[in-house]
C-alpha cells in the first residue's frame, strides 16, 4: 500500500525509516519531510495545515494509510478529516487529542476516573493562580494548558519563580497556550516514558524509554522537548509495567470512551515513578521525541500491521517482538536553543557518523543548501548508539557525535547517566 507519513522532524524520519522497511509499504510519501526522510521514500511539499490539500494528496494517490507524526495536526482536528474523507489515519480524533492539547482537561479526566497524577489546580487568571502557589509553597510545577512546543513548563524552586512563571504565561509569553494555567504538585521520583498504541478499546503496550528534558548536563538548565533518550528504562520493570497498564493506560480508554472521544493512536504517558507507584505527569496523543528515535531501533516486528491493527479495532490479540539490546540517543542541538536558535550553520560528518556500526543518525532541524547540509531549526539531529547495554550504546552514539563537525552545535555529555550508574551498581 503507499503510505503518507505527516511532519518534518526527528520521530518521523525514524518513523519513516521503520515503515519503509514493511514489506506492505509499497511506496512513502512524507510530507513535508527532511534531507533524512528523502532517503526513505519520496518528500512532498503539501501544507499539513490545509487538511482539504492532505486529502486531496490522499486521493490523487490512493493512499492506503495516513500516520501523522506531530501533535499540532492532531489537535488541529486532521484525523477528523480525513477519516470523513474515507482514509484510514493513524492517530486520534481532534477531541481525543484534548489529552495533549489542554492539560487540564487531562487533569480533570484524571480526577474522574481515578488515575493517579500530582495534586493540581486550573486558573484563567494570574492572580488566583498566584494565590493557588502561595497556599501550595514551593517547590511547585506551573504549566501552560496548551501546545508549547515542549517550553510550557516551568519548574520553580522558588514562589518568586512560579510568580515569575505565572505572569510570562499570562501576558502572552506562550500565545494562547498559556490563555489558561495548571499549577501542579512537585512529585519526587524518577521520570519515564511509556507508550501503548490503542485502537479505542485495547491497548498495546510499547518498550519503555526516559528522556532528558533540561537543556544542560546534570539536568540543569530549562526544559526542552527533549536533549536525548534511552531505552529500555530500567526503572521500568515487568510489575511497573503492568501497574501502568491497570492503573493509568486502561482507566484511560474506559473514560475516553465514557466521554464519547475513544482514543486510537499511540498514546504516551509521561510518567513519575514515586514512592507510592506511578503517576501520570502528562500524556502526549503521538510518539515522543526523541524517545522514537530509540524505540523504532528496537522494534523487530514490522510496524505497519500495528498500525492498521489500531485503525482497525483488532489490537486485542495484537503483540510486538523487541530487541533485547539497548538504544540510546544524543541530540545535537543549535546554540542558543531552547531559546531561540542559531540556524543556517554547515554541519559536516554525519555520513561519516551514520557509517559506523550499530550508529544511526535521524534528522530533524535540518535542510540541504546549495548540496550542504545545514541548521534548520532547534533540535537539529539525533545520533543513535545501539549496544548490549545502555552504557555501550551510550558509547556508540558519543563516538559517532564526535565526528560530526559542526561549531555552532552542542549537546549533552551525559545522556543515559542515571541508566549507566545502575548498570555499574
Amino acid at each position: 500500500m503507499k503510505i503518507l507519513l505527516i511532519g518534518s522532524g526527528g520521530r518521523e524520519h525514524a518513523l519513516a525509516w521503520a515503515i519503509s522497511a514493511s514489506p506492505l509499504c509499497e511506496r512513502l510519501f512524507i510530507a513535508p519531510g527532511n534531507p533524512g526522510t528523502a532517503q526513505c521514500g519520496e518528500n512532498v511539499a503539501v501544507d499539513i495545515a490545509d487538511h482539504a490539500a492532505v486529502v486531496a494528496f490522499c486521493h490523487l494517490q490512493a493512499i492506503g494509510l495516513v500516520v501523522v507524526g506531530p501533535e499540532g495536526p492532531l489537535v488541529a482536528g486532521i484525523a477528523d478529516d480525513l477519516r470523513a474523507a474515507g482514509i484510514k489515519v493513524f492517530g486520534p480524533s481532534k477531541a481525543a487529542a484534548q489529552l495533549e492539547g489542554s492539560k487540564g482537561f487531562t487533569k480533570e479526566l484524571c480526577a474522574q476516573f481515578n488515575i493517579p497524577t500530582a495534586a493540581f489546580g486550573r486558573f484563567t487568571s494570574a492572580d488566583t493562580a498566584k494565590a493557588y502557589a502561595a497556599r501550595q509553597g514551593a517547590p511547585i510545577v506551573v504549566k501552560a494548558d496548551g501546545l508549547a512546543a515542549g517550553k510550557g513548563v516551568v519548574m520553580a524552586e522558588t514562589l518568586d519563580q512560579a510568580n515569575e512563571a505565572i505572569d510570562m504565561m499570562f501576558s502572552g509569553g506562550l500565545g494562547s497556550a498559556g490563555a489558561e494555567v495548571v499549577i501542579e504538585e512537585w512529585m519526587i521520583g524518577e521520570e519515564a516514558s511509556f507508550f501503548a498504541i490503542c485502537d479505542g478499546t485495547n491497548a498495546l503496550a510499547l518498550a519503555s524509554a526516559q528522556d532528558h528534558k533540561r537543556v544542560g548536563d546534570g539536568d540543569t538548565g530549562p526544559n526542552t522537548g527533549g536533549m536525548g533518550a534511552y531505552s529500555p528504562a530500567p526503572v521500568m520493570t515487568p510489575a511497573m509495567e503492568e501497574r501502568v497498564m491497570a492503573e493509568i493506560i486502561r482507566p484511560t480508554l474506559v473514560g475516553m470512551a465514557k466521554r464519547g472521544m475513544p482514543f486510537q493512536g499511540v498514546l504516551f504517558a509521561g510518567l513519575m515513578i514515586t514512592a507510592e507507584g506511578p503517576k501520570l505527569i502528562e500524556y502526549n496523543v503521538r510518539f515522543g521525541d526523541p524517545e522514537c528515535e530509540v524505540l523504532m531501533p528496537r522494534l523487530k516486528s514490522d510496524i505497519v500491521p500495528a498500525l492498521l491493527a489500531a485503525c482497525d479495532g483488532v489490537l486485542g490479540s495484537f503483540d510486538l517482538r523487541w530487541a533485547e539490546e539497548a538504544a540510546l540517543t544524543v541530540v545535537l542541538a543549535a546554540k542558543g536553543y531552547p531559546g531561540k536558535p542559531e540556524t543556517g550553520s554547515v554541519i559536516r560528518g554525519v555520513e561519516k557518523a551514520d557509517a559506523l556500526d550499530d550508529v544511526l543518525v535521524f534528522h530533524a532541524g535540518t535542510k540541504l543548501r546549495e548540496g550542504e547540509l545545514v541548521a534548520h531549526g532547534g533540535r537539529v539531529l539525533n545520533v543513535v548508539g545501539l549496544g548490549k547495554s545502555v552504557r555501550e550504546a551510550q558509547a556508540k552514539a558519543y563516538q559517532a557525535v564526535d565526528l560530526i563537525d559542526w561549531p555552532e552545535g552542542f549537546c549533552r555529555r551525559d545522556i543515559g547517566w542515571q541508566a549507566v550508574k545502575r548498570e555499574q551498581a
